[in-house]
């Protein structure tokens, strides 16, 4: 098992750097340096010289790859690049263009994002594995069949409805909770339970008619013929039998999921006002703050590769016969 770990950490490596690469390359298609140095500064009035002066000071008057003026090992070491992005390795994220420093930003932010993502993540997996395993126990019925037409109906559903008419009727008409916001004391319940509630609703459609799709195959299968010749109640089999066989492929679907816990929710975050990752990421791309991106960029990459290794080693607990080497 340790001997796993160490060497699918060591195949992260180079999966890390392919990944900073190429948000480095892209983000350059994109934006120049000049072009950042304009949209900091401003349109109106900016210089050459302003422009040249901001890249000096920012760290962009290098060259990005290759520095030929600086000659051996720092050719390579310093361009933007390197500085840049390699540091990021060392979890060294700098600051952002507007000179606020990302790690304080991240460790602040970090944690109203976990709690509007946790809560979502754990009560959205428990309401779509009970409704599915709900519907199996009358598959072939015409519960089933109108379950599968509401669960398509509810996927075919904008995000943005269910967040603005839960906004609507419970915030503004109701006055239940609080239409947006966040305060990080005992009453931050009252911010967060509106967007926990629209994010497990707006999933129950893919996420209660796949795991439905994960449960009939099992169901089909020959251990459970046999389970049903012997007796036993379909309760006991679905509990004992189903859902257990299911877990492998239950736990290969929630890993994509284990980023969001920190970095959060785009669209959830800006519309109800809570200063998580999610929006911080927002407010990066719309002021073309590569600084910012690069590093958001770089964590979820890092914590969908943790992710990877927890998965991989809970089908060792999921399904005894799997051996990792």
């Amino acid at each position: 098992m340790f001997a796993y770990i160490v060497r699918r950490l060591i195949y992260a490596v180079p999966i890390l750097i392919g990944v900073n690469l190429l948000t480095f390359i892209l983000f350059f298609i994109v934006n120049s340096p000049d072009d950042m140095a304009r949209s900091q500064l401003g349109e109106k009035y900016v210089t050459a010289a302003a422009i040249e002066n901001w890249k000096i000071e920012n760290g962009y008057d290098k060259p990005l790859f290759h520095n030929a003026e600086a000659g051996g090992f720092y050719a390579y070491t310093d361009t933007i690049f390197y500085t840049k992005s390699m540091r990021l390795f060392a979890f060294d994220f700098g600051r952002s263009e507007s000179g606020r420093d990302i790690t304080a930003d991240v460790s602040q932010r970090m944690w109203p994002s976990v709690a509007l993502a946790l809560p979502t993540f754990v009560t959205g997996i428990w309401v779509n594995i009970c409704v599915a395993l709900m519907v199996v126990m009358f598959r072939g019925t015409k519960l089933d069949r109108w379950a599968v037409l509401v669960f398509v109906s509810l996927m075919s559903i904008s995000y943005l409805f269910y967040i603005i008419g839960g906004q609507y009727m419970v915030a503004k008409l109701w006055r239940l909770v609080p239409i947006s916001g966040f305060n990080p004391t005992a009453d931050a319940w009252k911010f967060l339970i509106l967007p926990v509630v629209v994010g497990v609703v707006a999933g129950i459609g893919a996420g209660a008619r796949w795991y439905r799709t994960l449960f009939i195959e099992e169901a089909s299968q020959d251990y459970v013929r046999t389970a049903r010749a012997k007796g036993l109640s379909e309760i006991r089999i679905l509990f004992r039998h189903i859902l257990p066989n299911a877990l492998i492929p239950i736990l290969t679907g929630v890993v994509v999921l284990i980023p969001t816990l920190f970095m959060g929710s785009l669209l959830m975050e800006s519309f109800f006002g809570i200063p998580g990752l999610g929006s911080y990421m927002l407010d990066a791309i719309r002021s073309q703050d590569f600084a910012i991106v690069r590093s958001m960029v770089f964590i979820g990459s890092v914590l969908y590769i943790i992710g990877l290794i927890l998965t991989d080693i809970s089908y060792t607990w999921a399904d005894p016969r799997v051996r990792l080497n």
